[in-house]
């Protein structure tokens, strides 16, 4: 997978020469609207946007977590009718962080469009900047034709399953690793989902360790702090959860823009793994 970021000064010129697709993927967990309103109230020109639950998520059920992946030819589609072909560059920003650009990036590999950037520091640092704005729904004109998805017959990136890491358990060769802030990790609190603790056996690197000011840290910086925290582990070991697929996708892309290539998403994460009441969890002391 290719993990690249895009200055919001180097965008401005792009998006000036239209040589760019941008997506904007704001998003507010306890507030599902308040993304697209504030899409609507200002974003970066050209823009269009991009909903993690209408767009990045498909229907939940009594097993699933909260944000589901959509089945994969339903999210082929998606992709077309956002215009993607995958021939040219993509940036993707949310408002600040990327947790939900992140999740993008990884759904575009997925489908094997492996040419997407994150704006580093994303829409704040856009604002900061003082680049240009532009209100209203930015969806393009209809009539144009749609992007035809290259390949659309197999799956690109490597996930697993609930079961698959259930039988990895007393694995000594994979390592879990939970985006979540220490508190939900821990089991202390639980704002999101009906039950708190961790995956057994995970280990927590909070996403926002990976950012500095707002914008990710060094290559060399990140990838000498993963590997203290792995201890031994090669990147392909390792497995990224959070709460329910998101965040995880951050530690995902800060590895693979370290050069640390290979590891994997449990796309369901903890709120799927809560789901089933004979899965164990873990509290910390």
């Amino acid at each position: 997978m290719r993990a690249n970021l895009v200055s919001v000064t180097d965008l401005d010129r792009l998006s000036r020469d239209g040589t760019v697709a941008i997506f904007d993927c704001r998003f507010v967990l306890n507030d599902p609207d308040a993304g697209r309103a504030a899409y609507e109230g200002s974003h970066i020109p050209t823009a269009r946007y991009v909903d993690l639950e209408r767009d990045l998520s498909g229907p939940i059920s009594a097993e699933t977590g909260r944000h589901p992946l959509p089945d994969f030819s339903v999210w082929c589609e998606r992709i077309s009718n956002l215009g993607i072909d995958g021939s040219g560059a993509i940036a993707l920003y949310d408002g600040g962080p990327g947790v939900f650009a992140a999740r993008l990036w990884w759904m575009l590999a997925w489908a094997g469009i492996d040419n997407a950037m994150l704006v580093d520091g994303g829409f704040s640092e856009w604002r900061k900047q003082d680049l240009p704005l532009e209100s209203g729904d930015e969806q393009g004109d209809p009539s144009a034709p749609r992007g035809a998805m290259l390949v659309q017959d197999r799956e690109h990136t490597s996930r697993v399953d609930a079961q698959f890491l259930l039988d990895q358990l007393d694995d000594s060769q994979v390592l879990i690793l939970d985006a979540r802030e220490e508190e939900r990790f821990s089991g202390r609190k639980e704002p999101l989902d009906k039950k708190a603790g961790c995956i057994p056996g995970a280990v927590n690197r909070h996403f926002a360790l990976n950012l500095l000011e707002g914008k990710f840290k060094s290559p060399a910086v990140l990838e000498a702090e993963f590997r203290e925290l792995f201890q031994g582990f090669a990147p392909e070991s390792v497995v990224h959860s959070c709460g329910s697929g998101v965040t995880a996708c951050h530690n995902l892309f800060a590895m693979e823009y370290a050069g640390l290539s290979g590891s994997q998403l449990y796309p369901g994460s903890w709120s799927e793994w809560i789901a089933d009441p004979f899965r164990p969890i873990q509290v910390q002391e």
